[in-house]
């Protein structure tokens, strides 16, 4: 079983069947093979039955870090400061960490040199996302709304001086706004009114 095989494999991350597949051997023998190449430093447990090989990890680029983030908690959104950063709204830059808006729970996975940081709202809340390529991404509005709104909750701290909030789509915030109660609503404009 030669690690060299698994470039055959083209997916951005991949499972013991792929790697079963790859080398030519059983899928038990594919589970053996991946716990025994991460052991080895030649392929990263991204979570569990989910690979990347380190080569790829160590040169993903924003998407691709995107759509992995996607998978590690599901389902989840790109958002945030790493939204905003994206659709170029902030000039804070954020390297090694991405942030999304779950539905499961709150929390923070780390790999290697990298910070997935997920928060959860309530279903609700959670919408105004799409597909762009293979990952989920809240809309420009959205992602400037979920940050306001885990910072009233306490959550978040937003640098708002950091945002060039003349890219946001005002009547499409606005629309977005009336699905928040009313004292929530009262504070996404007290804050859109300062900038």
């Amino acid at each position: 079983m030669k690690v060299s095989n698994l470039d055959k494999i083209k997916k951005l991350y991949f499972t013991p069947i792929d790697v079963a597949s790859a080398l030519g051997i059983s899928n038990s023998s594919g589970v053996v093979a991946c716990n025994r190449y991460v052991k080895q430093g030649f392929i990263i447990r991204i979570k569990r039955n989910f690979y990347v090989t380190k080569e790829k990890w160590n040169y993903l680029s924003q998407e691709e870090l995107f759509e992995i983030a996607n998978i590690l908690q599901v389902p989840s959104y790109i958002s945030l400061s790493t939204a905003l950063s994206f659709y170029d709204l902030s000039t804070q830059i954020q390297q090694n960490f991405v942030e999304s808006i779950s539905l499961k729970r709150t929390k923070q996975i780390k790999i290697k040199d990298r910070i997935f940081n997920y928060s959860k709202i309530k279903e609700k809340y959670y919408f105004s996302f799409s597909k762009d390529n293979n990952f989920f991404i809240s809309n420009p509005e959205k992602a400037f709304l979920d940050c306001l709104y885990l910072q009233y909750l306490g959550r978040y701290n937003l640098d708002i001086s950091a945002l060039d909030i003349r890219k946001i789509d005002l009547n499409v915030l606005k629309d977005m706004i009336l699905k928040y109660p009313k004292k929530i609503q009262e504070y996404f404009k007290k804050i859109i009114n300062l900038l």
